[in-house]
């Protein structure tokens, strides 16, 4: 197992490559907070479940990260435990409306940005910090090919682009506290969010990729596992495509 005896925190760990990310880091030795919006029995379940399964620890967390007070409270609750944290996984993100630019108000750019991108940042503002004290650490930050190639919502396309610049400017920062920084950008990946994109944007996806499918939550959750790991001690400020081969 590759991440035996790490801790991580992992966001947007109730759903989609989220909750992927959270059984596949449990199923390769890790401990897990997971971080999740809001309070759900039903995930507060299946984290006990793959705890008992794998003989790990996962502890559910709750924060809202577009408010900083919430963040600070979900980080303190965490380092309550009085353990080192060795790994972030950045998967809690939303999509907007589908609609066109020109028609798409700012205000909704500003929400998509807060979560996607702001809310972020600022978590790994604080998860680096406790990294730092330990001079070691990983963060994996799930962006998207659309913020590489574009896509159909500009909202949505450039907070994983910032995002991406991000991993790069902050691998940069970082290195010299030990702390690794990749990004995982996966192309069509069958999740709750793509689901309501409709049929037609998906077959148009799957059409654009060389393997002719849409991806699983866990082929992307097995990338960052990797990117978490110490296989990994000498990658950083990368973009790994996770797309099924989209030329």
């Amino acid at each position: 197992m590759i991440l035996t005896g790490k801790n991580a925190i992992i966001t947007g760990a109730a759903r989609g490559i989220g909750a992927a990310t959270v059984e596949a880091f449990a199923s390769e030795g890790a401990n897990v907070w997971a971080f999740a919006r809001t309070p759900n029995p039903a995930f507060e379940a299946r984290c006990q479940s793959l705890a008992d399964r794998y003989r790990v620890w996962i502890k559910p967390i709750y924060a809202d990260l577009t408010n900083e007070a919430a963040v600070i409270a979900a980080i303190k609750q965490a380092m309550a435990d009085k353990l080192p944290l060795d790994i972030l996984v950045n998967d809690a993100g939303t999509m907007g409306e589908d609609t066109v630019f020109q028609l798409t108000p700012i205000d909704e750019m500003r929400r998509i940005f807060e979560t996607n991108f702001f809310g972020t940042m600022f978590l790994t503002q604080l998860a680096t910090r406790w990294m730092a004290r330990k001079q070691r650490g990983a963060v994996v930050n799930i962006a998207s090919v659309a913020g590489i190639n574009g896509g159909s919502r500009l909202d949505y396309s450039a907070s994983k682009a910032a995002m991406i610049s991000a991993t790069k400017t902050m691998a940069r920062e970082l290195a010299i506290s030990g702390i690794r920084v990749n990004a995982v950008a996966p192309g069509y990946t069958d999740t709750d969010m793509t689901k309501g994109l409709g049929e037609k944007v998906e077959q148009s996806a799957i059409a654009q990729t060389l393997l002719r499918r849409k991806g699983q939550p866990e082929e992307v959750a097995a990338v960052a596992a990797f990117l978490a790991s110490d296989r990994a001690a000498y990658v950083t400020a990368q973009v790994w495509s996770v797309d099924g081969g989209i030329l």
